[in-house]
């Protein structure tokens, strides 16, 4: 079996498709072609337990068309489910990335906010000693300016680093009609 998308159940496993979260025996270790076998893709669909040929391909010799499109249909299946699995857990992981950031930034802005309200206070206070009190208000609102323009500038950076995007999943279907063409 070269991929997980060979489309044949190996000889000997267990037909019919098993919940990941179950586990079975094969997990863990090598599939055929020394492929490390990956517990998210659970068990070939197929309930034939297709023997394969020496060459590495499903020997199907003697079986009908029908059977061999209902195997292909029951694979299908479950490689979508599988692919829909693999796209909500990679989004999810993302959102969850994303919400860390954006609760992060909210946490920093009220604590800067709290910090600046009462430093600006004292620097206004101070300045009033020195100055007219209109012109050492303008100084601090100047400088909060200055300081909600970083702060803007860092949480967008932050923000653009989320990659919405499955990249896993986006390159598993890439590799769909390939599984599907003969070798």
């Amino acid at each position: 079996m070269s991929s997980p998308y060979s489309g044949a159940t190996p000889a000997g496993s267990s037909p019919g498709y098993q919940d990941p979260a179950r586990g079975s025996s094969a997990q863990g270790s090598s599939a055929q072609g020394g492929f490390p076998q990956d517990p998210s893709y659970g068990a070939h669909s197929g309930d034939m337990g297709t023997p394969m040929t020496a060459d590495g391909r499903p020997d199907i010799e003697g079986t009908s068309v029908g059977q061999l499109f209902g195997e292909l249909a029951k694979d299908l299946s479950t490689l979508m489910r599988q692919e829909v699995a693999l796209a909500k857990a990679e989004v999810r992981a993302e959102a969850s990335k994303a919400g860390k950031g954006v609760g992060l930034l909210v946490y920093a802005g009220l604590a800067g906010f709290l910090t600046l309200l009462f430093l600006s206070n004292a620097l206004w206070w101070f300045l009033e000693n020195l100055m007219d009190a209109g012109l050492a208000a303008l100084i601090v609102a100047v400088l909060w300016g200055i300081a909600a323009a970083v702060g803007l500038s860092m949480g967008r950076k932050a923000l653009k680093q989320v990659n919405p995007k499955p990249e896993r999943t986006v390159d598993t279907l890439q590799q769909v009609p390939d599984a599907l063409k003969p070798n």
